[in-house]
């Protein structure tokens, strides 16, 4: 009789775990998701980045620094890992940022349509990025808050399951959204 109540114990005891694994690794599943979806829409930024620079080239060729530094953190985004890639879009969001003010000293770049085109495109994109960040952190704290339970935890270190890290402006400068201005 005790040796059955001991296994019947047993079997919760693991079923329970195997409840604990599946939820972790379906938050888990959820961040990659969060993150996929992001990398969609940064995707389509770093496409239209080059279409960008060289409208603003035609009209401000003397702004080579700006232009050269939107280009070199579009680069370091586009190659880095997940990780690096977090950290180098609000490089990349700086940049463009500058980018996109000196329309307000070059009226005619301000009145090209291919240039307002690119702009409005970019907005939507920078308003899609933005969603998808907050979707994405919300998992990530679910995800983080998840494993440091207990016995969440337990799990998560036999499975060595990781905190993931959130997708967050490094300053209050990079949390201003792009403003465009006509």
């Amino acid at each position: 009789m005790i040796g059955i109540i001991i296994v019947v114990i047993a079997v919760v005891i693991v079923f329970f775990f195997i409840s604990i694994y599946n939820n972790l690794v379906s938050l888990r599943m959820k961040v990659r998701e969060g993150f996929s979806t992001i990398d969609v829409f940064l995707k389509k930024r770093y496409d239209l980045i080059p279409n960008l620079v060289e409208t603003v080239k035609g009209y401000a060729n003397h702004e080579k620094e700006t232009l050269n530094q939107v280009i070199e953190a579009r680069g370091k985004a586009l190659s880095s890992s997940v990780d690096d890639k977090l950290k180098y879009e609000g490089e990349l969001s700086n940049a463009l940022s500058r980018l996109l003010m000196l329309s307000e000293n070059y009226p005619d770049l301000k009145a090209d349509t291919q240039f307002v085109n690119l702009q409005n495109q970019l907005q939507q994109i920078e308003s899609e990025i933005e969603k998808s960040r907050r979707y994405y952190n919300g998992v990530v704290r679910e995800f983080n808050t998840s494993i440091q339970k207990f016995p969440n935890c337990i799990v998560a270190s036999m499975f060595k399951f990781k905190e993931e890290i959130f997708f967050e402006l490094e300053s209050i400068n990079e949390r201003e959204n792009i403003k465009i201005e006509f």
